[in-house]
């Protein structure tokens, strides 16, 4: 499976930022400094998980666009759809396996629709209740696994971390002063919405 073009990414060359966009634009800012000889490790992360994106950035930058926003001449027809599966697919509906106990399917069964619109309902009741608790934990996550790969082997990581997850804004910002301005700003940045949701 690809890499979706449209992901928001960070890029960094060691500890400096380079652009905050789409995947593609990331990635070219990225091809840009490694063409011009910097030195640091070239890193791009996306930005809803905080995760490292491994981009191959060999070549022209054609060839690295063409790899990540791959378009299709006009005379060349795209690939066939895939077969239809099972569900409603005009609907976005998808089929899977979901195990219960008897009398879960008993109580699902007699609710109006049935056992599909009932679980829909409690799944969408279920997003609803827990949307701010959800939004922090992602942005918690999200920091953290940033701050792991940029700022792990640095004085105040651990007491960082911990701020993090208790939800100290102040702590973060006193145990990362001395990181460098870039990690700091972005891990700040990430971890903003765990602190204001």
């Amino acid at each position: 499976m690809g890499l979706d073009p449209d992901m928001r990414c960070t890029a960094f060359a060691g500890t400096r930022f380079l652009a905050t966009g789409a995947l593609v634009e990331a990635a070219l800012a990225a091809k840009a400094a490694q063409d011009a000889g910097d030195e640091g490790l070239i890193f791009i992360f996306n930005e809803a998980t905080g995760r490292a994106v491994d981009v191959d950035l060999r070549g022209p930058v054609k060839a690295v666009r063409g790899r990540l926003a791959p378009a299709f001449p006009a005379d060349l027809v795209p690939p066939p759809p895939a077969p239809p599966r099972p569900g409603r697919p005009k609907l976005g509906v998808v089929a899977r396996e979901v195990t219960l106990l008897p009398r879960h399917w008993e109580w699902l069964n007699d609710q109006p629709g049935g056992a599909s619109v009932a679980l829909r309902k409690l799944v969408d009741a279920a997003r609803h209740a827990n949307e701010g608790a959800d939004r922090v934990r992602q942005a918690r996550e999200a920091a953290y696994r940033f701050m792991s790969t940029m700022a792990g082997d640095l004085a105040g990581f651990e007491e960082a971390a911990r701020a993090l997850f208790a939800g100290d804004r102040a702590g973060l910002e006193t145990h990362s002063q001395g990181w460098p301005s870039d990690v700091r700003t972005h891990a700040l940045r990430l971890a903003e919405p765990a602190f204001t949701a």
